[in-house]
């Protein structure tokens, strides 16, 4: 499918990978990791093409189609999120114009036993097959089911697209790259913008995907779901497995402990050699047997180690002095944007070395009360902050308000103070910024890298109590790591925003979920939220026995007689349904296949086109039935 070899890429006169080959092929999930820096998103702006090579090839299949998810979208303005979405599907789309303009002109014209008129059925026959074969009347309701998986509601269909943020237009990218059916999938930290419902339900879609897929993220989970293959770039080379990422950090230690314990053994053999050859040289009986080891250890291949970049991040985050008992109070606190009310009537108490996760879909009001709690935004409603505290805040987009044109090193003297300027190169020393790497500019960093800047620049700050709003963007898994560990030994008060199951688990002890303007609180971790939530949703999605305590919080509606009546009879609709589109599909088929085998006697049938065509539009009508009834369904589950 797609053929890398030999491909070496450089930066400044060092090579950020060199000669390094693999082959994509169909049904290949790979997950590319490796540090910030590595060149992970290089690698897939040349596979797109986006970037030139300075050496080596790439191969493709021909016709290979291939999507790329760029960090950086630009819309065109004006279109709203389904058109936008349509775009995926330019082909079905000049067919739709082309079968429109046809059937505009059969009800025009009344020449029907002209040559010309005949043409234009014969061309409506040749337009409809390939827009049925390409999927034209699947592509609508595809594209509502792709964009409700990730995160929209139907009320947002019709929004224009420069009204939403910046990772809901890389969520409309995204549905667009889905909907496209590409032969290869570049995704280059799909996650990042996801909330946790929505990323499970990209892990299903991705994890059916026959294509091949090739995936930068630093969410550990996502990745043990999602890929069967691993490629590492470390060091300017790459490690290939075909295994997902932790198991391929399992295999990778044990096959490292296999070189080092063979290069051992060989250093043995070495040393041995040598001493008889020191032994033997001098004797003149013995010096053809020196002369013959001599030659042996000339042509032996000495076993090399594989180098790993284990160098990682120092991290330890300090509290500046111990606060009151309660760090923050809310009561009936609310937010507005305009006509849409984020959060209504909050009432909230967070009290002190508490640790809590913010979570929900975006757009729910999470980041919205990071921004209250540290006075950024207004409100109404009561908010007090207590006795001595001294909040640290690091922002979703923090990285966006360092200035790149100012060198790390200035960056870091720029926010310092008096008693802690000398400090300054210490902490960036910490941070992987060393010797003259401290004199780049922050507009040549990698987003991971100024991930990492953002957090130093924060410890110049004290603080008691840690607001931090999705951290772990960017950050590669090592990284993720340092910081999930310094946050456990943090003895501050933790409020985290974070999509990341992997860093929340064992993190927090009290997750609050955002929806509809109000907040739900789950006293357990974010396991037992999942749990929790899958049990309230009826999700099928792994479902887990919960304790009897919790059992007795959870009602469902099937335990009421009369919801019991009303599901069954949803289900039995919606299995009606699907019988009479099979039904219809079927017979649609026979009619096909009869204008393909005798398209001249076909079409003498009486009023042939009208019954033709009013299956088409009672097919349309039972696909929006089901539509219906399905989100019906789904709702009233919920």
């Amino acid at each position: 499918m797609l053929n890398i070899h030999n491909l070496s890429v450089s930066f400044g006169g060092e090579y950020l990978f060199e000669e390094i080959s693999f082959r994509l092929n169909s049904g290949d999930r790979v997950g590319l990791i490796g540090k910030n820096g590595a060149g992970k998103s290089t690698l897939l702006k040349i596979l797109s093409k986006d970037m030139p090579v300075d050496s080596g090839t790439i191969a493709a299949d021909k016709d290979l189609k291939m999507g790329f998810l760029r960090q950086d979208i630009d819309f065109e303005q004006g279109r709203t999120v389904m058109e936008e979405s349509y775009q995926a599907f330019v082909e079905i789309k000049e067919l739709e114009l082309k079968l429109d303009e046809i059937n505009h002109q059969l009800a025009e014209r009344t020449d029907y036993e002209s040559e010309s008129y005949s043409q234009l059925i014969v061309d409506l026959n040749d337009v409809t097959h390939h827009f049925e074969i390409l999927g034209g009347y699947n592509y609508e309701g595809e594209t509502e089911k792709v964009l409700l998986g990730l995160g929209f509601k139907r009320e947002d269909f019709d929004k224009k697209t420069e009204t939403f943020s910046g990772g809901w237009r890389m969520r409309i990218e995204l549905a667009k790259l889905l909907l496209q059916n590409n032969d290869v999938l570049l995704l280059d930290e799909p996650t990042n913008h996801l909330d946790i419902e929505s990323i499970i339900w990209l892990e299903n879609f991705l994890k059916n995907y026959s294509g091949a897929v090739m995936i930068v993220s630093h969410d550990k989970m996502f990745l043990d779901n999602v890929t069967n293959r691993t490629i590492e770039i470390s060091l300017g080379r790459i490690y290939d497995y075909s295994k997902p990422y932790s198991e391929y950090l399992v295999l990778r230690s044990e096959m490292m402990q296999q070189q080092l314990n063979a290069q051992k053994n060989q250093e043995k053999e070495i040393q041995q050699a040598e001493r008889l050859i020191e032994k033997f040289r001098a004797k003149s009986t013995k010096a053809s047997m020196a002369q013959s080891l001599i030659k042996k250890l000339d042509r032996m291949e000495r076993i090399e180690v594989d180098e790993d970049d284990n160098s990682v991040m120092n991290l330890r985050f300090q509290v500046s002095v111990t606060p009151g008992k309660v760090v923050v109070e809310m009561e009936g606190l609310s937010k507005s944007y305009g006509d849409n009310q984020v959060l209504k009537d909050i009432d909230l108490l967070i009290e002190r070395d508490s640790k809590t996760a913010f979570v929900g879909q975006n757009g729910q009001g999470k980041s919205t009360l990071a921004k209250i709690l540290v006075g950024e935004l207004d409100y109404t409603g009561h908010l007090k902050l207590g006795h001595n505290v001294q909040i640290g805040y690091f922002a979703q987009n923090q990285a966006e308000y360092l200035d790149g044109n100012k060198t790390i090193l200035d960056t870091m003297i720029d926010a310092a103070n008096e008693s802690n300027r000398s400090k300054v190169r210490d902490i960036l020393g910490s941070f992987l910024f060393r010797g003259d790497e401290v004199d780049k500019y922050v507009k040549v960093l990698s987003g991971g890298e100024r991930n990492r800047l953002a957090l130093a620049k924060m410890l110049l700050q004290p603080f008691n109590v840690l607001v931090m709003d999705e951290p772990t963007n960017h950050l590669d898994i090592k990284s993720k790591n340092v910081l999930k560990q310094a946050l456990q030994n943090f003895d501050g008060t933790l409020i985290l925003v974070s999509h990341d199951r992997d860093f929340l688990q064992g993190l927090t002890n009290k997750v609050y979920e955002f929806k509809d303007g109000n907040i739900n609180e789950y006293l357990g971790d974010i396991d037992y939220y999942l749990e929790e939530r899958k049990v309230t949703d009826f999700r099928a999605i792994e479902k887990k026995d919960t304790p009897s305590k919790n059992k007795e919080k959870v009602k469902s509606a099937s335990n009421n007689f009369e919801d019991q009546k009303k599901l069954k009879s949803l289900k039995n609709k919606l299995s009606n349904t699907e019988s009479k589109i099979s039904s219809l599909e079927n017979k649609i088929a026979e009619i096909d296949q009869e204008l393909l085998e005798n398209y001249d006697a076909a079409i003498a049938k009486p009023n042939f086109f009208e019954t033709y065509q009013k299956k088409k539009k009672d097919l349309e009508k039972l696909m929006q039935d089901w539509e219906d009834l399905s989100m019906e369904l789904e709702e009233f589950q919920e």
